[in-house]
């Protein structure tokens, strides 16, 4: 907000395709999915959230999912391994620093695989000291963190690994830093905006920086980033408060359903466009609400609102005519002709009449409601006790009533009388404006009253897209429905062309022409062509079967 002075970041995405393995591994987690939606396996075996888990795994580096599996050259690690190195190499002279921000995989000590002492080892095989590489992990005191701080800032340590939680937030080393990486997702905008606040930040000496985001292709990597996307989107429409979307589905979910991992399995492209759609979609259904709410309103002023006001302005305009002409016939500056009535005493002098005022307003005997105390030129004067200003008013009360404050000098109170009244025809043209005001707003709220949302026939479209998008990626059935209907096919011994003509039947007509084959027709295909003299079976029958070889 004060716009301080912070380095210009250039972001720089990496996509990456995946590898033979990791392509497998997707195409798993779809199967793994179709059983856990359908209830064959036991939820402290596999379930969505330990799905995800593998999933984000599987995108950072297959190797964390089984240690024996090749380590791929075009991997995020291997190529931020290599993004780092160039820049330590190119940051040798002014000995500029680099972050990289992995939440998964952290090192825990005890010789498994983890992708932190895979980057180290990595580096330092090419040629950097391993002293410029450290892990905030190993810093487990606040004494040791501070000293590792100070060297980071000093250059010493140049290369500085961690996770959000533990490089986030009170972290201030931001004085050479030149690049960060995000080697992986996180599921939170303000995880992200922690870690680009590390770098982007007063006391850089660095007036660029590079901040690299590695992404594997059709992986959950793509879709963390997508989802992340979405949330900030929600996020950022709130706090600068731009038409802010009033619901947003799963904001802190930590699974994804099983429909978005069998559409990252197929590689289906219609799932950024469902997300994007959703957005907008809300977006245009709260400017909807917005507009029908503005009709109500209008209807309402229409109805009662104006009419009411334009009456009572009519009739104070009509009495402050009256009270205008009363006080043009009267000289309110001659001395000689003042006569006022205070209580049942006639005053000819101001002086003695300001005097007989202010103790009329002292004696009164209830001092909350007040009373009338006088009269003056026709004008019946009462005089109340304000308990917020803690004063007494007076109240000049021709046809219409005019309200000012009584003070300690008695003849200032007469000349503030004298203001009041002979501020009534500067008061009926305020009025008599208005008036006009008020009618024409009247007339502009008929007009608009009759007009229709001006973006309806943009919100019918994308709402009409958008259920075909849910119907093609089955983004509307969270329950069993789909695997129910697999089971009574495979108890009744149905052949797969049943089942399809079934599939065919819940999809809507405008789905066909952009029907894409799932995951488990694809690995069908596969299957059949690779072996044509085994019959063609469906993953979900199988496991029908299996469930029914079990219970026999």
């Amino acid at each position: 907000m004060l716009n301080l002075p912070v380095p210009e970041a250039e972001f720089i995405n990496e996509v990456l395709k995946p590898s033979e393995e990791q392509q497998d591994m997707v195409a798993a987690f779809s199967e793994r999915a179709e059983s856990v939606r359908g209830g064959l396996v036991n939820p402290t075996e596999d379930n969505m959230l330990k799905i995800t888990n593998d999933g984000r795994k599987c995108a950072l580096d297959q190797r964390l999912l089984n240690e024996l599996l090749p380590d791929a050259e075009k991997s995020k690690v291997n190529t931020c391994v290599e993004n780092a190195f160039q820049v330590w190499e190119e940051g040798k002279a002014d000995r500029t620093t680099q972050l990289i921000f992995c939440d998964l995989s952290t090192p825990k000590g005890d010789g498994t695989f983890n992708v932190y002492d895979d980057v180290r080892n990595k580096l330092v095989a090419r040629g950097i000291p391993k002293e410029e590489i450290a892990f905030i992990h190993e810093y487990n005191t606040e004494t040791k963190k501070a000293d590792l701080f100070a060297k980071v800032r000093a250059g010493q340590v140049r290369i500085l690994m961690g996770s959000t939680p533990k490089l986030g937030a009170g972290t201030n080393v931001q004085d050479r830093l030149i690049a960060l990486h995000h080697l992986d997702c996180p599921w939170k905008p303000s995880d992200l905006e922690q870690q680009e606040g590390r770098i982007l930040r007063q006391g850089n000496q660095n007036d660029k920086v590079k901040i690299f985001r590695y992404v594997t292709e059709n992986t959950f990597d793509a879709y963390m980033w997508q989802i992340l996307e979405n949330k900030q989107k929600f996020i950022s429409q709130i706090m600068t408060s731009k038409s802010p979307v009033r619901a947003c589905e799963d904001v802190d979910d930590t699974a994804l359903s099983y429909a978005e991992i069998k559409a990252l399995a197929t590689g289906n492209p219609y799932i950024k466009e469902k997300m994007d759609l959703d957005v907008q979609v809300s977006k245009l259904k709260l400017l909807k609400a917005n507009h029908t709410s503005q009709i109500y309103r209008l209807e309402s002023d229409i109805a009662k609102n104006f009419p009411v006001q334009i009456s009572a302005l009519k009739e104070r305009i009509a009495g402050m005519q009256v009270d205008s002409q009363v006080v043009k016939s009267v000289d309110l500056q001659d001395n000689d002709t003042f006569a006022m009535t205070v209580g049942n005493v006639f005053y000819e002098d101001k002086k003695e009449a300001g005097e007989a005022l202010i103790a009329a307003c002292a004696g009164l005997k209830t001092v909350s409601t007040g009373g009338k105390v006088g009269e003056y030129h026709g004008f019946t004067l009462s005089a109340s006790y304000n308990m917020f200003s803690n004063a007494f008013e007076l109240t000049v009360k021709g046809k219409c009533s005019y309200k000012l404050e009584i003070g300690k000098d008695p003849v200032g109170n007469m000349q503030r009388i004298h203001n009041t009244l002979s501020s009534i025809d500067r008061k009926l043209t305020e009025s008599e404006q208005k008036l006009e005001t008020v009618q024409q707003q009247l007339a502009t709220a008929q007009e608009e009253v009759k007009k229709p949302f001006p973006k309806e026939t943009e919100l019918n479209e994308k709402m009409e897209r958008l259920s075909e998008l849910n119907a093609l990626l089955n983004m509307d059935e969270k329950g069993n429905e789909t695997i129910m209907a697999d089971e009574d096919i495979g108890r009744e011994g149905s052949n797969t062309d049943s089942r399809d003509a079934i599939e065919e039947k819940e999809l809507p007509e405008t789905a066909d022409r952009i029907h894409k084959p799932s995951i488990l027709e694809r690995l069908k295909q596969e299957k059949a062509q690779q072996n044509t003299a085994e019959p063609t079976v469906t993953v979900t029958q199988k496991a029908v079967k299996k469930k029914h070889e079990q219970e026999l």
